[in-house]
């Protein structure tokens, strides 16, 4: 399933009274209090009745999960029920205490719902997830140097190709894949923004700084900026390119490219479109007139989180622990496909065959993509990167004003501008 990382930023972005209340006491949860007890023995039972938020399509392979989980600590009811992670921030803000104890959600919304005091950090398991978990995986579940979350799976695009069109050498560098044969992809219509970018950071220059955590730390406004945009200027008369929003796919299956970029979410529809053709690859390298240079994408971070307002901390802690270890993680790239951030389900045989997962294995290292900031700043980024995308793809601004446009799109995106839906 397709992660929409945007619609996460765009959502929720007004959080509910009771979770404003919560992060002016300081964003951080009371630990002291685990809500678990001693036995005579003196030690600590992990009890609890603790209810579990997973995506719709999530809830019969985490039903089998949670029965093993209850195997191991028989003093935990789970109660699993639909939610839906997109909307995390937005439904734990309605009512905490009324909300999951545990609960999915993507890596990028963490920001927020910690400074406003929605979760409870990873007190008990920080260490266990930092040597379990890939780098990228890790750094998305982190928030002020604090772990709050427990990473389960990585997402990044990749480039399908038809292997009857396009050997893997072709599609090593942009220039190659785009001379030998047509990619298709969108640089005029919205959307662009996710896709194209990473570019300036390919270009080396910064989103929200070095830790993707400064909102003042973008510095995209440099002869760096420029040259992306002028290369991304250049892609209209390039032959080897064809706008394609929307129809990619389509265009893909029916000939009219060899090439798209997508995610492991569109796996089976271009295996049934290419079938044995179907070849997957990382991110081509892209030359912006100084050599050749890593293209890079946003990586975005599946975690399991615990609420902050939780009665058996201990217990969900516990739960969110067990349903990211290398076990589930196992279970839930055999049944759902997602990509693992655990290292030792990284490396298995059964993964390291998988054509999406090894390449988006291959994107998911600081090499070949940016772990997407969790800044709520970052609302702003996507209409203003859009604009700019669009316009210098289309010609609508003029190598002369790259640099007006580009001091602009920093000034905008260092400030949190709420989206038009969520204004009276």
């Amino acid at each position: 399933m397709k992660t929409n990382w945007k619609k996460y930023f765009g959502s929720g972005l007004v959080l509910g009274a009771s979770a404003l209340i919560l992060g002016a006491c300081g964003g951080t949860a009371d630990t002291s209090d685990t809500g678990s007890a001693e036995n005579t023995s003196g030690e600590v039972v992990v009890e609890g009745d603790v209810k579990l938020w997973v995506d719709t399509d999530h809830v019969e392979v985490f039903k089998g999960i949670v029965a093993e989980f209850e195997k191991e600590f028989p003093e935990v009811t789970v109660e699993v029920a639909a939610g839906s992670s997109a909307d995390a921030k937005k439904d734990v803000s309605k009512d905490p205490k009324a909300a999951a104890d545990v609960f999915m959600m993507p890596h990028d919304q963490v920001g927020q719902m910690a400074e406003a005091g929605l979760l409870y950090p990873n007190t008990k398991y920080a260490d266990e997830v930092k040597a379990n978990n890939v780098e990228s995986a890790v750094e998305g579940v982190t928030w002020n140097d604090e772990l709050y979350g427990y990473p389960y799976g990585v997402e990044s695009q990749v480039l399908y190709y038809n292997k009857a069109k396009l050997t893997e050498d072709d599609v090593k560098s942009w220039t190659t894949l785009s001379e030998k044969g047509k990619i298709g992809t969108n640089f005029a219509e919205a959307g662009a923004n996710y896709i194209f970018g990473p570019l300036f950071m390919s270009n080396g220059l910064y989103l929200y700084g070095e830790t993707g955590e400064d909102p003042s730390g973008t510095n995209f406004n440099d002869e760096k900026g420029a040259e992306v945009l002028a290369w991304i200027a250049a892609q209209k008369n390039n032959p080897g390119v064809i706008q394609s929003g929307a129809e990619a796919l389509a265009n893909l299956e029916a000939g009219v490219s060899d090439a798209f970029l997508s995610g492991p979410w569109s796996k089976n529809d271009v295996t049934k479109a290419l079938g044995e053709n179907m070849g997957v690859a990382a991110y081509p390298t892209v030359d912006f007139g100084s050599g050749e240079v890593q293209m890079k994408a946003f990586l975005g971070v599946k975690l399991f989180a615990v609420n902050q307002q939780t009665d058996a901390p201990l217990a969900s802690m516990a739960l969110a622990n067990y349903l990211s270890n290398e076990t589930s993680q196992l279970i839930e790239f055999q049944e759902m496909g997602v990509i693992p951030s655990n290292k030792v389900v990284q490396e298995s045989a059964e993964v390291q065959e998988d054509v999406v997962a090894k390449a988006v294995m291959e994107m998911s290292q600081p090499t070949h993509s940016v772990v997407m900031p969790k800044v709520p700043e970052i609302v702003s980024f996507w209409p203003a990167m859009d604009a700019i995308i669009n316009d210098a793809y289309k010609g609508n601004i003029t190598a002369d004003e790259y640099m007006e446009k580009l001091d602009k799109l920093v000034e905008d995106t260092s400030k949190v501008t709420e989206p038009e839906e969520e204004k009276e």
